[in-house]
């Protein structure tokens, strides 16, 4: 059995412990609630984005645009969000198992467009090439920031380097709910709408052409859904570390109450003990 000195020490480096984990989670709460009423804010441009761009693409028959079909090259670039600090709970590897436990990407197939340390790290560790990192992009997303990033991959895409695109993150659905998706971005998929039969069945006229039109559209469309997975990204990393501290701030409660009581049976026992002590030694005395 630990000694009373044994417990104390310990109990006392649980009730630090439990001071740094409190104040993180206050500090992720505050930057919770500013990620969340950013995402809140953007939401619904990039939503409309999706819609208008997918209603466009709908409409305008069979068209054949390099944006629209795969390319040549095997290489599938994966733009992979993470975070640049850990304690945030399973977080960064709930989106880093999306790449290694996918049947459909092939490590030797994989490069990486990373942004957030933790992220390479893992990867690096199991063997997957980092083309990019751009990690400091996490620290405070911009639009202009995610714009570069995209037009970067796009002009690897237009090279033939690679031949589809994907981006991996944590979509936010609520403080205590996020989701890791793994979505693919180029090839632009056509998805089903839920309009008249008779409107999807206009045509869209373009000008200058199609090409030129396109060739404006959709990186702008690319970049809106990079931008509103990074904005998202950052609400779920302090929402993930939120629970987590919580949960931390939890079990050294717990920790601490049972400790407290192992050191009330320790000292009462050695109590016990010395008035033992001293009863048998008044009894050899007399």
């Amino acid at each position: 059995m630990a000694s009373m000195r044994d417990i104390k020490r310990r109990k006392g480096s649980i009730q630090s412990t439990q001071q740094i984990t409190k104040a993180m989670k206050l500090v992720s709460t505050v930057k919770l609630q500013k990620a969340k009423g950013r995402a809140e804010q953007t939401d619904p441009y990039f939503q409309y984005m999706y819609r208008t761009v997918s209603s466009i693409l709908a409409r305008s028959g069979n068209m054949d645009h390099p944006y629209l079909r795969s390319g040549e090259s095997q290489k599938k670039a994966i733009v992979v969000l993470t975070s640049n600090r850990g304690l945030a709970g399973g977080y960064n590897a709930n989106v880093v198992k999306l790449i290694t436990e996918s049947d459909d990407v092939a490590k030797e197939d994989v490069v990486i467009y990373a942004v957030g340390r933790k992220g390479i790290e893992i990867l690096e560790r199991k063997g997957y090439h980092i083309e990019v990192d751009a990690s400091e992009i996490m620290e405070n997303p911009t639009y202009p920031d995610a714009a570069a990033l995209c037009k970067r991959v796009l002009d690897d895409f237009a090279e033939g380097k690679i031949g589809e695109m994907y981006l991996a993150y944590t979509h936010f659905k609520n403080t205590v709910s996020q989701e890791a998706q793994l979505i693919r971005m180029l090839p632009v998929e056509v998805s089903e709408l839920s309009e008249e039969k008779s409107s999807r069945e206009i045509l869209m006229n373009y000008e200058p052409n199609e090409q030129e039109a396109l060739n404006q559209i959709i990186p702008k469309y690319v970049t809106s859904l990079f931008y509103g997975a990074l904005v998202e990204a950052v609400a779920s990393e302090n929402g993930a570390r939120m629970q987590a501290m919580d949960s931390a701030t939890s079990n050294a409660e717990d920790m601490i109450e049972d400790l407290s009581l192992k050191y009330n049976r320790a000292r009462q026992g050695s109590i016990t003990q010395e008035l033992t002590e001293i009863i048998a030694g008044a009894n050899a005395i007399e």
